[in-house]
């Protein structure tokens, strides 16, 4: 006996026990996965293969990863490849009714009657009708996995390679011959009855490294999955091989199950569901507001979005714009409109800025306050500053309304200065001190006191000197802006006035 035959009984001994062991291990188990992956591709008197062997070690691995207990035979003779197959129909019998079997076989194959065999590596065929002596029949695999009368069995096979024994009469016929499927049985071919496979000019041949793609997508059915790589291999091939299955199977087997919700993530899908159904900006809001961190808020975002640019085009109303025979002053509802359309479009937080101050209790006030503190909570700590607008010309000065206590406005306003203007409660305050101080009546009209009482504003806004000045600057131009200087701030009536002057001097 030479060596390499001896080190090959070896090898497949050493395979037979590691197999039983693995089945001691797994009986326990209610679903115990198997797996049987053959390569062979230095045949010594047909045409030898590059890859069977890649193809194998690297569904081995696939398979291993997916939960199989895999053994792996490589260049296996025709004793080997019996053994190997016995040996796995014995574990499988073993393993229970549960168990899930696989047999994976990368190389030779061809059919002979009707019947196809699978290709040792010591194969020395001359006459056809010598096939069934020295070649492995496919259907003892598929007879091994039905006498195990287990639930679910899967068989491989990219066995459709070129046809070595073109030469021998009687044995022309390219490709494999379609199998039955048993109960409980997938068959998967590298390609239809009948066609030739490619090996592939990579370390793997399209079929298998296709396969192993898509064996970890977690939550794919077999049937799914299979299709999947069906695609795959028709576009790498340039549509020149088509994977081809058939299936029997009586459970949903997937390679690797998706990850189970947990009780509050089902809670949390259930909730988007029932809001996202609605279709009601304000249910969407309120979701939002309530859950910031929660998986759909990109989604839910999009709804918003998307629910008030239709609301916005249904406002509009063109017919009734044409019979005015000289343009007419804008309503204020439509200013609105169009301001919180710019804010969308611009997606900027100035633009929402602008927005706030000219309506701040307006109709999109919630959305526009959500959209800026989103942007503020994902930019650096001070929003980028922009150049500071001129100074405006004594007459701007002037046109300043007079403070709430009846006098007029000072001419300089400081950040840690009393302001000298407004109602006693906020004239001998600083800027610097109103920030962190609480709103007296709710920024947002309805809102619950519990949100807003014995809150700052400072919290909510992030405020500190750079960024407050960069909205105080919205004060200075634009009638849109100096509108909202007539809407008293939660902090107190002239507070806005005094941030105006602040600004115009460079907020110092």
């Amino acid at each position: 006996m030479s060596n390499n035959l001896h080190i090959r009984r070896l090898a497949a001994l050493a395979c037979t026990v590691l197999l039983f062991m693995t089945v001691l291990t797994v009986r326990a188990s209610a679903e115990a996965r198997l797996a049987l992956v053959v390569g062979n591709g230095s045949y010594t008197s047909v045409t030898p293969l590059d890859n069977p062997v890649n193809d194998a070690t690297l569904m081995a691995q696939a398979l291993g990863e997916a939960g199989f207990a895999v053994t792996l035979v490589t260049d296996a003779s025709q004793q080997e490849l019996s053994l190997a197959i016995s040996n796995f129909g014995r574990a499988l019998r073993a393993a229970g009714a549960d168990a899930t079997g696989l047999f994976y076989y990368a190389g030779h194959g061809v059919q002979s009657f009707g019947s196809n065999f699978l290709l040792p590596v010591d194969i020395d065929l001359q006459d056809a009708a010598d096939l069934s002596l020295v070649g492995v029949p496919a259907q003892a695999v598929l007879r091994q996995m039905f006498s195990a009368r287990n639930k679910t069995n899967i068989v491989i096979l990219d066995a459709c390679r070129n046809n070595p024994f073109v030469s021998v009469p009687d044995l022309s016929d390219n490709g494999l011959a379609e199998m039955k499927a048993p109960r409980g049985s997938f068959l998967a071919y590298s390609t239809a009855p009948g066609e030739i496979a490619v090996d592939g000019d990579g370390a793997n041949s399209p079929f298998t490294k296709a396969l192993a793609e898509r064996i970890p997508t977690p939550g794919l059915p077999i049937e799914a999955l299979f299709r999947e790589v069906r695609v795959d291999v028709v576009d790498e091939t340039g549509g020149n091989q088509t994977p081809w299955d058939t299936s029997s199977l009586t459970t949903n087997f997937q390679f690797v199950e998706a990850a189970r919700e947990t009780a509050e993530e089902i809670q949390m899908r259930q909730l988007w569901e029932g809001v996202q159904l609605s279709r009601d900006p304000v249910q969407i809001l309120l979701f939002m507001r309530a859950h910031p961190d929660n998986p759909y808020m990109a989604d839910a975002r999009a709804l918003l979005q998307e629910l008030m640019a239709s609301e916005l085009k249904q406002d509009v109303q063109p017919a009734q714009i044409a019979e005015q025979p000289k343009p007419a002053p804008v309503p204020p509802a439509t200013e609105e409109r169009d301001l919180i359309e710019q804010a969308r479009q611009a997606g900027t937080a100035e633009a929402y800025k602008t927005y706030l101050d000219a309506f701040p209790d307006g109709a999109y006030s919630e959305l526009a306050r959500l959209e800026l503190q989103t942007i503020l909570d994902g930019a650096p700590k001070t929003d980028p500053v922009s150049a500071p607008p001129p100074p405006p010309a004594p007459a701007d000065v002037a046109a300043i309304a007079p403070s709430a206590s009846g006098g007029r406005p000072p001419e300089t306003v400081l950040f840690d200065s009393p302001l000298g203007l407004g109602d006693p409660e906020i004239a001998t305050r600083s800027i610097a001190e109103l920030i962190t101080g609480t709103p007296r009546f709710p920024p947002i009209e309805g809102l619950p006191e519990a949100a807003w009482k014995g809150q700052t504003c400072a919290s909510c806004h992030h405020w500190e000197k750079s960024n407050l000045c960069d909205q105080a600057r919205t004060y200075l131009d634009g009638d849109a802006r100096a509108r909202a200087l007539d809407k008293q701030h939660p902090l107190g009536g002239g507070f806005k006035e005094a941030l105006r002057i602040w600004a115009r001097d460079g907020c110092n």
